[in-house]
This record gives structure tokens, sequence and C-alpha cells, in this order.
């Protein structure tokens, strides 16, 4: 069999980003796309380079323990869930590999397993399409497990109010249920302190005014932001029935989707502990 280093490379991308997809969406996981992307390349280089001449000692299991640790590193590190996503990483790959050798007992040649790592004789065009196809699939299976699950994305998002702007990293969540009572929309919650740039200078709300929603909200009426504000009830972990200080936007884009006037709850304490995200907003 020959083996073409830029289709071998490419299609160990394809996979192993898929793989690493796989994992986080099982495991719960906050899913950046650009760390996935990161680590499927180290993946995808390591599948490389175990076929250049010179560099055996990459074959060694340790190696290959090595390089699957590290990918999960650059596309999980820092997590607090990081073993259950490994552990699922490495169940997902299991099953993975262990169809690809199903495929070759039966005769199937297509795909491979050469040196331990993923191999094709297909047309470069025929491997793009089926990843195209594995991954729709992929999308269609965790939508329906969304139910019973909390799928969760860090995603940009880009807030307007009176002809200022604020671009804050956002965390979708499935799990986070806060609505505007009024339309039904998810109310995205944002750090109180990450959104100054929206008020005129020297105006925007300090942490201990975020504290008392009701003294803050008379404060912003007198300013003239009557209309524009008022209070929405809550319920969290420890919080029986909280308040908190809402505006009603101008305009947003969350990710790549428009939601017009979006509301937006103000938090007085930030929303994480690793500092990933200062937004998040239900599905």
């Amino acid at each position: 069999m020959t083996v073409y280093l830029d289709e071998l490379f490419l299609l160990n991308f394809v996979v192993d980003y898929l793989l690493l997809l796989s994992a986080g969406r099982l495991a719960g996981e906050v899913l950046c796309r650009s760390r996935l992307a990161l680590g499927a390349l180290l993946g995808a280089a390591y599948a490389a380079a175990v076929f250049l001449p010179g560099v055996g000692f990459l074959l060694h299991p340790l190696c290959k323990l090595c390089s699957a640790v590290l990918m999960v590193l650059l596309g999980y590190g820092g997590s607090r869930r990081l073993l259950r996503v490994s552990l699922t990483f490495f169940v997902v790959s299991a099953a993975f590999g262990g169809g690809i050798f199903a495929l070759q007992a039966l005769g199937n040649q297509s795909l491979t397993m050469k040196n331990g790592v993923l191999a094709s004789a297909m047309d470069l065009r025929l491997i793009l399409l089926s990843a195209a196809g594995c991954y729709a699939l992929l999308t269609l299976l965790f939508r329906r497990a969304a139910r019973h699950s909390a799928p969760r994305e860090l995603v940009p998002a880009v807030l307007r109010l009176d002809g200022r702007k604020v671009v804050l990293t956002a965390l979708i969540d499935t799990g986070n249920t806060l609505t505007d009572p009024a339309t039904g929309r998810p109310v995205m919650v944002a750090e109180g302190e990450k959104i100054a740039p929206l008020f005129p200078p020297g105006r925007a709300p300090t942490v201990e005014e975020l504290r008392a929603p009701a003294a803050l909200l008379e404060r912003l009426d007198r300013e003239g932001w009557r209309g524009r504000c008022r209070l929405l009830p809550y319920q969290a972990v420890g919080v029986e029935c909280g308040m908190l200080l809402t505006l009603r936007l101008d305009g947003a884009r969350v990710g790549t989707e428009d939601c017009g006037r979006l509301l937006l709850a103000l938090s007085p304490t930030r929303l994480t502990d690793g500092g990933g995200y200062c937004a998040l907003i239900g599905t």
C-alpha cells in the first residue's frame, strides 16, 4: 500500500477532531473549537511522522500514549472534567479502532490501521465527503442526546447598546433555563464588570450596586434609562429567589446567530472560576 502523507495528515486530522469533539460532548464539557483543532493537528502530525525514516521510536506504545494525552490536554487542558474527558476520549477511540478492525475482518480495505495509524486507499475527495457525512451524523445524534445532557460551547458574543459595543466570550449551556417572561426567549447573563463599555463613562454599575439591583434600577431610571432596565427574578444553587438587573440591548450576535434585542442580566459575581467565559446563555 502506498501512503501519501498529505492525505494521511488530512484524514487523521478530521478523525482526531471528531474524536475530541465526541469525547467533549459525551462528557458534557465546554467546547473550544480552536483548541480542538490544535489537538487534532498534533494527532495528525504524529500520524504523518511515524512514516518518516529514522523515527521508528515513535511507534513505541508510550509514544502513542503520550501523543493521545497531549491531544486531550491541548483540547481540554485546565478543565475540571479533564479526567472524565480523557477517559471518554480513550473509550471513543477504542470503539472507533474496533470498528476499523471489524471492517478489515469483513474484507473492506478502504480504511486500514497501518503502524497503529489510520490510513486509507480512498481518493482524497471521497475522504472529505465521508468525513462530512460522519460529522453530520454525529451532529444529529448529539442533538437528540441534548435532551438528556447539557452540551456546552464557547462562542464570541457581540453586544450593542446606544452606539456602544462590547465583545465577550459566552458559554452556550442548555442547563441554563433563564428566560425573558415577556417573550420566552433566553436571557444572557454576564458579569457586571465586563459590560462597563456599554455605559457612558463613569455611569457603569459597580459591584456593590449590582448586589442591590432595586436601588441600582432607581439610579438608572433617574439618569434616563427608564424603560431600558428592569428586574428579573431567578433561582440558582443556594439562591431560592434572587433578583438581577437586566438591560434590553439594541442588538446582539452570539456566535453566528443574530439574537436581536436580547435581554442581558448583570451578575454581581463571576460566572466561572476558570476565567474561560464571562457570559452564558441557554439555547
